[in-house]
């Protein structure tokens, strides 16, 4: 049996690298074997972090009768999800029409033509809960295959016909005021009053969702909205979702108060989190935000950062293939560590208890009050965490996505920028250095590299969006204009191959050149993080602010109609809508735009006045006159550092006094 897993890379490929199974890359050479033989494609999707993924890993794809099965019926096909988003947004479609709810891992079987006739998730190795065992599954689906593989071949084409038309795109709907205010009061009816955020059990970060109101707030004055943010933030941030020890938040709570976390800490997660926080902190001036804000940024340096510069994508849910067994403490073990007194102290602020919050008396850490004793608490996490530091350690999926490193190069060069913190901004620079040197290839991005190895799956949509918005907050931060020139040639790029020519505003997820699939998938909702198109607009409405006249209009009309074919999705479904109305709140601001031109130390003043006011969305550029196209024909005001502040195409006097700006920008 050939192995073709070994030079992936994919983390999560390797992890099946020594299966007994005869696993395929996902390519035209696997369904060109797959037609030789007149067999289906059995497609495996998943994740290095994903828990239930390793669970089946264990239970059927290292069992050698089960592989037997698997390699004589079928060609087997094992695809990461985060390194090929296209085909599992195809699939993931097919595997919810078919059964009514999806996830990872997931089992899809295909014709050789890449058509899926039956899909599913995880299957048990023994009937379990009525579902079949995955042997058992393997057996029914060659047995109607070879019985009638026609009719098998029929019903997949009209899934696939049917699956088609409902790709369409959406409608054109404005999206104005009552929007936004709609969405806002739509948002304050779905709010957990109780513990936070929104909906029940499981419960994930909405973090687009809370940016999008706390910018709602910044330009309307909303208390409702800005009491969401509030009391969201900080029941993550107290609760077992966020790390208390190390900094960083796990991907979502098993239970509505945020008490369990599911492990896994995933970078897209965190960068999303670390540049809403930091927003949260500059607006509010509370401690608290700017001290999770700290810890989240340094948990993505320290624990995510790779030798080459970028991020890796994730830690592992499991640990020795064990959920939490690196985090979870019970109160013997508090005192073994701290001794009596400060174990009992610790137990008592964390809600560790004999009786346990997760499983086997064990408990997760959950702050239950202020902390009264700064110095106290401060010697305590210390000394927990270096104990921690010696138990076993959850996986690292080592390989850099660019589209989530353009997501944390915008969070850690606004966070740095805005908090006062150029180590973050570097950090910002090493990523961009890196995914610029090694991703973009010819010109177009490539979705993945590990170990300085680029890989082979192209860019997608969310790359070039997120990518682009992470290099135009480097130039902010910067005021480099060689990171506005890469965003912009990123634009440029997406616009042209990703743009559906005969609908305005509509966006494919896949470039017009890339691997044909079943179809051409295109998801404008906002889920985990931004969809590509959102992604895209919101990038779109930065450029259209810091680019030259050249390219300013083509920008701003782009991100306008993108918005509007997203309207009805805000409007009626504004929890996944959250980057599009986050974009859309930019918009109804200008956006805002403040150039701050002077020397360097003579402008600081101007400069830390605008970071701290300015709203979510607005562009801040400071730099000397004429060295960046926002600071073109923009002089000194009587020999004065100057702040000049425009929304859209109207621009307010030129602003020497920093009291005089701020009273502006309120």
């Amino acid at each position: 049996m050939a192995n073709r897993l070994h030079h992936s890379t994919s983390p999560y490929l390797l992890q099946h690298a020594d299966n007994p199974v005869d696993w395929w890359e996902w390519g035209q050479e696997a369904f060109a074997e797959a037609a030789r033989r007149d067999v289906p494609i059995l497609l495996s999707v998943g994740y290095a972090a994903c828990h239930w993924c390793h669970v089946m890993a264990h239970e059927s794809f290292e069992d050698a009768e089960t592989a037997a099965l698997m390699n004589e019926y079928f060609v087997n096909v094992k695809v990461d999800r985060e390194e090929r988003p296209d085909v599992d947004a195809v699939y993931m479609t097919a595997t919810q029409a078919m059964t009514g709810h999806g996830g990872w891992p997931m089992t899809c079987f295909l014709t050789p033509e890449g058509e899926p006739f039956h899909c599913g998730t995880y299957f048990p190795p023994t009937p379990r809960h009525g579902m079949p065992s995955f042997r058992q599954l393997l057996t029914a689906v060659h047995q109607a295959w070879a019985s009638d593989d026609t009719e098998v071949r029929e019903a997949a084409s009209r899934i696939v016909a049917e699956l088609g038309k409902q790709a369409a795109p959406l409608a054109v709907s404005t999206v104005d005021e009552s929007v936004l205010a709609g969405a806002a009061a739509s948002l304050l009816g779905d709010y957990d009053r109780v513990n936070g955020g929104f909906g029940t059990a499981p419960k994930f970060p909405p973090t687009m969702v809370l940016e999008f109101l706390l910018r709602h707030h910044e330009r309307t004055g909303s208390v409702e909205a800005l009491s969401i943010v509030e009391g969201s933030v900080r029941a993550m941030a107290d609760g077992g979702l966020n790390d208390q020890l190390a900094g960083g938040f796990a991907r979502y709570s098993v239970d509505a108060g945020w008490v369990v976390p599911h492990f896994e800490k995933m970078l897209y997660d965190n960068a999303l989190l670390l540049r809403h926080v930091a927003h949260l902190a500059r607006r509010t001036g509370v401690d608290r935000y700017r001290e999770v804000a700290a810890e989240t940024a340094g948990f993505l340096v320290r624990d995510l950062g790779t030798a080459e510069g970028g991020f890796a994508s994730s830690l592992d849910a499991d640990t020795d293939g064990v959920e939490g067994l690196t985090y979870v403490w019970t109160p013997t073990e508090l005192a073994t560590v701290l001794g009596e007194d400060d174990g009992a102290w610790a137990a008592e602020l964390l809600g560790v208890t004999a009786a346990g919050t997760f499983e086997h008396g064990a408990s997760t850490l959950r702050f239950q009050r202020e902390v009264d004793d700064r110095e106290r608490w401060t010697r305590i996490k210390a000394a927990l965490l270096a104990a921690r530091d010696t138990r076993p350690q959850p996986g690292r999926d080592d390989k850099v996505v660019t589209a989530w490193n353009g997501l944390a190069i915008s969070a850690l060069a606004e966070a740095g920028a805005a908090l006062g913190e150029p180590g973050w901004i570097a950090a910002a620079e090493r990523a961009a250095e890196l995914v610029l040197g090694l991703h973009l290839v010819d010109g177009r991005l490539r979705r993945t590299s590990r170990a300085g190895a680029v890989g082979t799956a192209a860019g997608v949509l969310e790359d070039y969006g997120c990518l682009a918005d992470g290099l135009l907050a480097l130039h902010q931060a910067t005021g480099a204009v060689r990171w506005l020139d890469a965003a912009c040639g990123l634009l440029d790029t997406a616009l042209a191959h990703f743009a559906d020519p005969a609908v305005p505003g509509a966006y494919h997820d896949t470039a017009d050149d890339a691997d044909a699939l079943v179809w051409r998938p295109a998801d404008p909702g906002d889920n985990a993080s931004p969809s590509g198109a959102s992604a895209l607009a919101g990038a779109l409405v930065q450029g259209s602010a810091l680019a030259g006249a050249d390219r300013a209009d083509a920008y701003r009309t782009a991100a306008e109609d993108a918005v509007a074919r997203a309207g009805i999705l805000a409007a009626r479904a504004p929890r996944f809508a959250g980057h599009w109305l986050t974009v859309a709140e930019a918009l109804a601001h200008g956006p805002l735009q403040v150039a701050i031109v002077g020397p360097e130390a003579a402008r600081a003043e101007l400069v830390a006045t605008a970071l701290r006011h300015a709203p979510g969305g607005a562009v801040i550029l400071a730099g000397e006159p004429d060295s960046a196209p926002l600071l073109d024909q923009r002089p000194l005001v009587d020999g004065l550092p100057a702040a000049y502040m425009c929304r859209g195409y109207l621009c307010d006097r030129p602003r020497t006094d920093p009291n005089d700006l701020a009273t502006a920008l309120r």
